[in-house]
């Protein structure tokens, strides 16, 4: 099957072909030799023009991120048969080992023979961040795909916050018995989401308690400087509270193509720290920067023009 073939059936609807090409932006082996930017500039002539909008989902290990989205998920297409949601998720990578277990795929109990879904599991490869090495090539590609693509990341503490420089919607979820409001202050990865949720809220009284605390730190202290409103939620997605009113917010929630351009340098410039380390930054400086650069070249070949300036 040609490059030409394998794009137009993806974009068709087809689910293998969605996988496979998923697949092939998944690979970020030096001697991949799947071409990329030929894939992005098929599907931009032959996909009609749509918006994609991303919502990142991020938070502690074992607050039920997988759990929620596996809710809302089912209510947004009960709710809009044509919208066609995605679904990548960062499973954390062993040390030792460098396997993953991709335990999402087990948690997250998505609608059956529904073709309006697509999930896929990635390993973090030990990257920092809270995403994989290839989660901004594969959702280059999404946007084509589907109107709707949730990112969750794998289990963060308090500095990754990658996810926002992906997502036009950042969404913290926290559960009970998370300590006060200081200690909700003290995450690093409060200071990025647009909405926070509260999720196992059915566990009363200590629900009621800890999203006292949450209201505070969001609303009198978080992003002191900042204008934007953060917005404070509570849900359970084992008994469904709240998640009408997130798969509302979710559908509202609109592309932003700055933040996707925005996104490119960001990741260029990781992609470069991550190969070549502070050298490949001085590099890239004397080049005229990141943004510079993929705006002579391209994202794709960017990234292969530079490797080769490294080399020589």
């Amino acid at each position: 099957m040609s490059l030409q073939q394998l794009v137009e059936r993806a974009l068709a609807g087809d689910p293998v072909s969605r996988a496979k090409l998923v697949s092939l932006f998944s690979d970020t082996r030096p001697e991949a030799t799947f071409d990329r930017m030929e894939a992005e500039e098929i599907a931009q002539k032959a996909q009609k023009p749509h918006e994609c909008a991303f919502v990142g989902c991020t938070g502690a290990p074992g607050v039920g991120k997988s759990s929620l989205l596996s809710a809302l998920v089912t209510r947004l297409r009960k709710q809009n048969q044509a919208r066609l949601i995605a679904v990548l998720a960062i499973d954390p990578s062993s040390p030792f080992s460098g396997g993953a277990l991709l335990g999402d795929r087990v948690r997250m109990a998505l609608p059956e023979d529904d073709s309006g879904v697509f999930f896929r599991s990635q390993a973090a490869d030990r990257e920092l961040g809270g995403l994989s090495p290839a989660t901004f090539q594969v959702c280059r590609m999404l946007r084509y795909l589907f109107d709707l693509v949730l990112v969750e990341t794998v289990g963060v503490g308090q500095s990754e916050t990658d996810i926002r420089h992906l997502a036009d919607c950042v969404v913290l979820v926290v559960q009970p018995m998370v300590g006060d409001d200081v200690q909700l202050l003290k995450a690093g990865i409060m200071e990025i989401p647009d909405v926070i949720v509260m999720n196992k809220s059915d566990l009363t009284p200590a629900a009621n308690q800890s999203f006292r605390a949450l209201q505070t730190a969001a609303v009198r202290l978080l992003r002191p400087t900042d204008r934007s409103k953060v917005t404070t939620h509570r849900a359970s997605a084992r008994t469904g509270e709240g998640i009408d009113d997130l798969a509302a917010l979710i559908a509202d929630t609109r592309s932003n193509t700055d933040r996707f351009s925005e996104a490119e340098t960001y990741f260029f410039e990781k992609a470069v720290r991550r190969e070549f380390g502070t050298y490949g930054l001085d590099v890239l400086e004397a080049q005229g920067g990141a943004e510079r650069v993929i705006e002579q070249r391209g994202f794709y070949e960017a990234q292969r023009w530079f490797a080769r300036q490294i080399v020589v």
